[in-house]
C-alpha cells in the first residue's frame, strides 16, 4: 500500500480504497468498497475526505454532502470551533495555514459547491460567500462558485 502510506488507516481499509480506485469504472462495486472502508475506518478523517470526494465525482451528491458534513463536525470537535459564523470566521482566517483548518475550509467550500449542484442556490451562495471572505488565495472552489451563482445575466465578459 505504498501509494497510501500517508493514510492513517489500517491496511485492510487501505486495500478497500485501492480496490475502489481500481474498480472506478464499475461504480456499484467501487461504491461497495468505499462503504466497506467507511464502515471499518469509523471516523478516520482521511477516509472521510476520500469518501466525500469519491461520492461527489460519482454524482451521489446527498451522500457526498452528508460525509462532508461529518468532516466539518470532526474538525469542529477536534479544534473546539464555535458554531456561529461571526465567531468562527476570525478563527478560520487567523489559522488558515493549519492542516485541520484548511481541511475545514475546503470541506465547507465543497459543501457550498455540492449544494449549488443540488439546486440549493441560496444556501450555496451563503457558504461560498463566507469562504470567499477568508480564502484570499482562491485555494478552494468557493470564490468561483460564488461568482457563477451571483453573475447577472446581462453581465458581459469583457
Amino acid at each position: 500500500m505504498d501509494k497510501l502510506s500517508w493514510y492513517s488507516a489500517s491496511e485492510e481499509v487501505k486495500q478497500l480504497l485501492v480496490l475502489a480506485t481500481d474498480n472506478w469504472e464499475n461504480s456499484s462495486l467501487a461504491e461497495e468498497y468505499i462503504n466497506q472502508a467507511l464502515e471499518k475506518a469509523g471516523d478516520n478523517i482521511d477516509v472521510l475526505v476520500g469518501a466525500y470526494r469519491f461520492f461527489f465525482y460519482k454524482n451521489k451528491l446527498e451522500i457526498a454532502l452528508r460525509i462532508a458534513q461529518k468532516v466539518l463536525k470532526f474538525v469542529e470537535d477536534n479544534e473546539n470551533l464555535p458554531i456561529e459564523w461571526e465567531q468562527l470566521q476570525p478563527i478560520l482566517r487567523e489559522r488558515q495555514t493549519e492542516a485541520n483548518i484548511r481541511l475545514y475550509v475546503n470541506a465547507y467550500a465543497s459543501q457550498g459547491y455540492i449544494l449549488a449542484k443540488m439546486g440549493q442556490i441560496e444556501a450555496a451562495k451563503l457558504i461560498t460567500e463566507r469562504v470567499k471572505t477568508i480564502d484570499k488565495h482562491r485555494e478552494s472552489c468557493a470564490t468561483t462558485v460564488f461568482e457563477v451563482l451571483t453573475k447577472q445575466p446581462d453581465d458581459d465578459d469583457e
